[in-house]
């Protein structure tokens, strides 16, 4: 079942309506996918011939990530929103269950002193992957509950945040330190969106900032990290030899880049060139000119989202609103953290590209939340009562 099958759907009485897409989001999706694809069989050929697997391993595994991907984004654009509503508290046990199931021993996989998957024969789950989207979600429901007590006081605001803040030291337990601020900040934003008071929301971002900074100087592996992003070039072998051959990659791309496979730096240069250090093969090879594309499709996403959100909140939609910028702020701060690290802007974080790093379980629950989106946009659209275009709504 492909995307295209969802344009229609049955409706009550067997009734037929036109499904209300955003062709631009859709676009920009599926422009993602395809480069995502390109740049992970490209950066993958070294690590397939040091595994001693087939040279297109690792594109053959991603693309049957993006097929059943697409099928549950069209399974979860099939799902009211009204529905997501009745399981919110299931949502938030699903969430705390698989982030405390990966810490047991015997059960989560550890990897580079990292407890982040679960392996289910030849798969491997990151269930806090999956996690953070529910969460999310949960709390944008919660939050439009209890709206009135969010708007009037500022224990509507740290009830939510509690629960975060449990999913945060789940997180950083793994550890995944990236993940936990990524989820906090998309988190807190949703909060902000439903209508909490700004003063709590400033309070709120002092505190976390003065959290994340004492984490980082408090740890010795984040301090080192740090260390060496500030100065890689003082350790180009060690602590800053993921940054430095990073670096290195971008700075061969120049304008145009050097040609689709012609990289040297993903040639066992430069670590998880296929993961995490993807966008910075992808600057090698196809230069500003296609790091400009790449950043072009993240950022209509980004606005779409968020404009949608807010043509939500005018409809007197507040429960799509804030689903609908929970989906812009995370997909824009992860692409901005990526890139960022990629690029020598950021500390080191192993967060992966949205759409273009490999990666199976961050494919399918990004699909599953474009899903989502989309649903968002159609009922807002069919609405009646938002400002979308004509194209935007139901034929």
């Amino acid at each position: 079942m492909s995307m295209s099958a969802a344009l229609q759907f049955s409706r009550s009485a067997g009734r037929q309506q036109r499904l209300a897409i955003d062709a631009v989001i859709v676009t920009a999706v599926f422009g993602l996918l395809l480069v995502g694809l390109v740049m992970v069989t490209s950066a993958s050929l070294t690590v397939s011939e040091r595994n001693g697997v087939e040279p297109f391993f690792y594109f053959q595994r991603q693309f049957l990530s993006v097929v059943p991907g697409c099928t549950l984004a069209t399974a979860v654009l099939a799902v009211p929103i009204a529905a997501w509503r009745r399981l919110a508290p299931w949502l938030l046990i699903a969430s705390c269950a698989l982030l405390v199931i990966v810490l047991v021993p015997g059960i989560g996989h550890e990897v580079n002193g990292s407890r982040r998957w679960i392996r289910l024969g030849p798969l491997n789950l990151q269930p806090s992957e999956l996690a953070r989207w529910l969460l999310v979600t949960y709390i944008a429901i919660f939050a439009v509950r209890h709206q009135t007590e969010l708007r009037a006081s500022a224990q509507g605001f740290w009830k939510p945040l509690a629960v975060l803040g449990l999913a945060a030291v789940l997180l950083l337990a793994e550890p995944d330190f990236g993940a936990a601020v990524v989820l906090c900040v998309t988190g807190t934003a949703v909060l902000f969106v439903a209508g909490a008071r700004m003063r709590d929301f400033l309070l709120v971002c002092g505190v976390g900032a003065a959290g994340v900074a004492a984490l980082a100087v408090l740890s010795p592996y984040r301090l080192k990290r740090i260390l060496a992003f500030l100065d890689p070039w003082s350790d180009p072998f060690d602590s800053g030899f993921q940054l430095t051959q990073s670096l290195i990659a971008v700075g061969r791309g120049e304008w145009f880049g050097v040609g689709l496979g012609s990289s040297i730096q993903k040639l066992f240069y430069l670590p998880e060139a296929h993961t995490d250090f993807v966008f910075a093969v992808l600057a090698e090879e196809f230069g500003l000119v296609g790091v400009l594309v790449v950043v072009l499709g993240f950022l209509v996403i980004v606005l779409r989202s968020l404009r949608l959100s807010r043509l939500a909140a005018d409809a007197g939609m507040p429960l799509h609103a804030c689903l609908a910028a929970g989906f812009g702020v995370w997909i824009g701060l992860q692409a901005f953290l990526n890139i960022g690290v990629n690029l020598g802007l950021l500390p080191t974080k192993g967060l992966t590209l949205p759409l273009l790093s490999y990666g199976r379980s961050s494919m399918l629950v990004t699909l599953a939340w474009v899903g989502m989106l989309l649903r968002v946009h159609h009922e807002v659209a069919v609405s009646g009562k938002s400002a979308l275009p004509p194209e935007g709504r139901a034929q």
